[in-house]
């Protein structure tokens, strides 16, 4: 699913990753933690196709990271950063109604969706006027529509109270045992020793930690 070697990431000339060796199997489930600056977000956002390899080699989803088509790649990926690229003048049924369309996917598959992430008495509700973990799980709702193969997920534990983290760790559980692979940034390990991750612990752009 994901294989990198020796990747570097420059941004100005400053190194975000700095030489990162990687290697992650389908329908697996992997916590990147470190520091602020480790380089979390941007090992995410180069698996996401969202930045340049700058060096080494990389392969995300069979596409090659330097010659391959990213545009091909972010169609083929998840991502779920800190703000979600929602309407905050439309409704949450009428940003998943727009999504849908964009992805080709039937509309009348919104309803579950949302009832999965816990929205439906916010279906009507307008963008601006949920809490911020609230958005989150609009996000989340968005993955399951897309049902991509490689989920990233940055800091998705952040604005969610312990019920919602909870609910969390019972969708990624989930998501994994349906075959999709799933990388998550966070400070901290998941509390859901359930799960079983991979963690890898970032410093200085590097992986300086690797515990199945």
């Amino acid at each position: 699913m994901v294989r990198l070697d020796d990747a570097v990431v420059l941004s100005n000339g400053f190194p975000l990753l700095s030489g990162v060796d990687l290697e992650l199997v389908a329908g697996s489930l992997s916590v990147i933690t470190g520091a602020n600056g480790a380089g979390k977000t941007s090992l995410l956002r180069l698996l996401g196709g969202l930045v340049a390899l700058s060096s080494g080699r990389g392969t995300v989803v069979g596409i090659d990271l330097s010659e391959g088509d990213l545009r091909h790649l972010r169609r083929r990926v998840g991502w779920l950063g800190h703000e979600g690229s929602f309407y905050d003048d439309l409704s949450v049924r009428e940003n998943l109604e727009f999504a849908a369309r964009a992805l080709g996917r039937p509309t009348q598959a919104i309803e579950g969706v949302v009832e999965r992430v816990g929205l439906t008495h916010r279906i009507d509700t307008t963008t601006k006027q949920l809490s911020a973990g609230q958005r989150r799980r609009l996000g989340l709702s968005w993955l399951l529509l897309r049902r991509p193969e490689l989920w990233l997920l940055d800091e998705p534990y952040a604005s969610l109270d312990d019920e919602g983290r909870t609910f969390f760790d019972g969708l990624l559980g989930e998501v994994v045992a349906g075959g999709a692979t799933v990388v998550v940034s966070a400070h901290d390990p998941l509390r859901s020793a359930a799960l079983h991750p991979r963690t890898l612990t970032l410093a200085g752009g590097r992986i300086v930690s690797d515990v199945a």
